[in-house]
């Protein structure tokens, strides 16, 4: 109950408003966009779309997108902290209910047709992927997350030798052959890769390198108390390397660690907290090997 409360007070209010609209802005875009002409959104979101189309009515997307994504959250609660999950469940919680609201409460007709693009597979594949992808974007960015397999993909992606990015991707493709089959055509799982492409494109340009690690490089007067601090929220280990200020001549320390896409934000904050002086330097590491299961 103690962890609960210190994560819920380390919420900023501009985390809870960013992470509403996120929600809601995804929620737009797939409701809005992507599900009157029945194309498909990646991930978690897609299967929970497929799913509300094979079942009975009552069994809809807000439904699925509760009962496959939060076991996910809470799954990778112990690899991505109890901050990003809490973040996760809101984000999905206001998306879920956005899309009931517009689908089955508000006075907006998304039965047959988008109410702005009609029945334009290629506006709509592109105009719900862009919106959507604006939702996850800022979702990342402000702490949280829009779909649990991206978190399975940073927890499983390395047991099988594949990269966050390609272990998402296979998902999709699966996601898509299988939409295929089920509705017997290839016009619309073909047209959602539109979608997805769209998605991941404007999901890229918004946090900044979405498919790939952070290798941080902090230079730091107190290590000690940044490495305890870090290892202890991320439970990883990291490198550290003696060092002297060019300018100053005193001893310095850096400190080598590797954080997920969803840790960044996290990391300077625990950084900032510790040594404000800190220097902090972020740079992409497309793939990380290592020769054992031994903590650096």
């Amino acid at each position: 109950m103690n962890k609960l409360i210190a994560a819920l007070k380390e919420i900023k209010p501009i985390n809870i408003i960013m992470l509403t609209a996120a929600g809601i802005i995804n929620a737009f875009g797939i409701t809005v966009f992507l599900m009157p002409v029945k194309l498909y959104d990646s991930g978690i979101s897609g299967t929970s779309m497929l799913l509300a189309q094979v079942t009975p009515h009552f069994l809809s997307l807000s439904v699925f997108l509760i009962l496959l994504n939060v076991p996910l959250f809470l799954y990778g609660l112990k690899k991505q902290g109890l901050r990003f999950t809490i973040c996760a469940i809101y984000t999905v919680a206001v998306y879920s209910v956005t899309s009931w609201l517009i689908t089955d409460v508000l006075p907006v007709d998304v039965s047959i047709a988008s109410p702005l693009a009609g029945t334009d597979l290629l506006l709509c594949a592109l105009f719900g992927g862009v919106i959507s992808g604006i939702g996850s974007g800022l979702a990342i960015r402000f702490g949280g997350a829009m779909d649990g397999i991206e978190v399975m993909a940073v927890i499983f992606a390395k047991r099988l030798g594949l990269s966050v990015g390609s272990f998402v991707m296979v998902y999709n493709v699966v996601l898509y052959i299988i939409c295929g089959i089920v509705i017997n055509s290839w016009i619309l799982p073909l047209y959602s890769i539109v979608t997805y492409t769209a998605a991941l494109k404007t999901v890229d340009y918004i946090v900044d390198g979405l498919q790939r690690s952070k290798a941080a490089m902090i230079v730091t007067a107190k290590p000690d108390k940044v490495s305890k601090a870090l290892m202890s929220e991320f439970g990883c280990g990291m490198t550290l390397i003696s060092a002297k200020g060019g300018y100053s001549g005193s001893d310095r320390t850096v400190l080598y660690f590797v954080v997920n896409r969803f840790q960044v934000m996290r990391m300077k904050d625990i950084v900032q907290k510790i040594d404000p002086l800190a220097y902090i330097t972020l740079s992409e590491v497309a793939d990380i090997f290592s020769v054992n299961q031994d903590r650096t």
